[in-house]
């Protein structure tokens, strides 16, 4: 039937279409997670664990023997993905307070713009710049997940994320990092976790959503993801041209939000119970500005590299 085949073809499919399933179930059938035991931990409960041997499995990846421009590189990304979103989100938050503004929350915000699609960005590296542009995926990779989302919350004051949940979320992401550079073979066998883990924390992360909540986020939900695309994209492109990059229209691919970001407010909440009341609303504002950032997001690095062609062509 070629399933699998069909749902990469969706952007962000591995992450929308079982989350889009789990709604669908919490919506019309909603009894079907009270059958227990494992069926129930398996699509209603078990989100954050498996979340947490997704963290780990990615931490795996990254490659610290990554060195010169790739280091530089990704360090300048990921810090433009971080204090544009973490500002961002902070404004909200000092004018709106945690309701935010047009419906979007500031735990939403910063969730969104933090946190980037790494496969995404490695596919339009290799289209657009090259092996250095690339390498800086092992230093983009670190914002994956919830880390940076509490890290901005919990210094703005808009969450109160103890220090040591801090650590538990980060700390899954180090020893994987550890492990996966100790021993390169073990890098490659935790390699699959990064992406076969992804349908199942998505499930049940949508079975804690209605239809109606994910209707109702739409609009704020494609206004986050342009944001996202957008501020971040410009933003990354032109952090590449300050640092001289030969293809600073690469820096525009940062212009994402990744599949597992859809997972930070559920880690939020369980941190901080007061972020319980925007979880299920940030959880699909998210979900909408993945499929969103997904689409756009290649758009403005194909639209970036035409104009960087053309400058290229005059000055040769």
């Amino acid at each position: 039937m070629k399933i699998l085949e069909k749902v990469k073809k969706v952007p962000g499919g591995l992450m929308i279409i079982p989350l889009l399933l789990g709604v669908l179930v919490n919506t019309f059938v909603p009894q079907f997670f009270e059958i227990g035991s494992f069926s129930t931990h398996l699509w209603k409960t078990g989100a954050m664990p498996i979340l947490a041997v997704f963290l780990f499995c990615n931490g795996a990846q990254i490659n610290v023997k990554q060195a010169g421009q790739p280091l530089l590189k990704g360090v300048v990304l990921t810090a433009v993905k971080f204090v544009i979103g973490a500002l961002l989100g902070i404004l909200v938050s000092k004018i709106a307070g945690p309701q935010g503004i047009l419906g979007l929350t500031p735990l939403a915000i910063i969730a969104a713009i933090t946190n980037s699609n790494g496969g995404l960005y490695c596919a339009l590296a290799g289209e657009f710049g090259d092996s250095t542009d690339v390498g800086a995926v092992s230093i983009l990779s670190i914002n994956d997940g919830p880390f940076f989302t509490m890290v901005a919350l919990g210094m703005s004051g808009i969450a109160q994320i103890p220090f040591m949940m801090l650590v538990g979320a980060i700390l899954p992401i180090i020893v994987g990092c550890i492990l996966g550079n100790l021993d390169e073979d073990l890098r490659e066998w935790l390699a699959p976790g990064a992406v076969i883990l992804i349908p199942f924390f998505a499930f049940p992360l949508g079975s804690a959503l209605s239809l109606m909540q994910l209707i109702e986020a739409g609009i704020p939900g494609i206004i986050l993801g342009v944001l996202s695309c957008i501020l971040t994209g410009l933003g990354g492109y032109l952090a590449m041209k300050l640092i001289r990059a030969e293809h600073p229209e690469v820096g525009a691919a940062i212009g994402t939000t990744a599949g597992n970001a859809v997972g930070t407010p559920a880690a939020i909440a369980a941190a901080d119970a007061s972020m319980k009341a925007v979880e299920a609303s940030a959880t699909a504002q998210i979900a909408a500005a993945i499929i969103v950032t997904a689409i756009l997001c290649p758009i403005v690095v194909s639209y970036l590299a035409k104009l960087e062609n053309k400058r290229r062509a005059v000055r040769a």
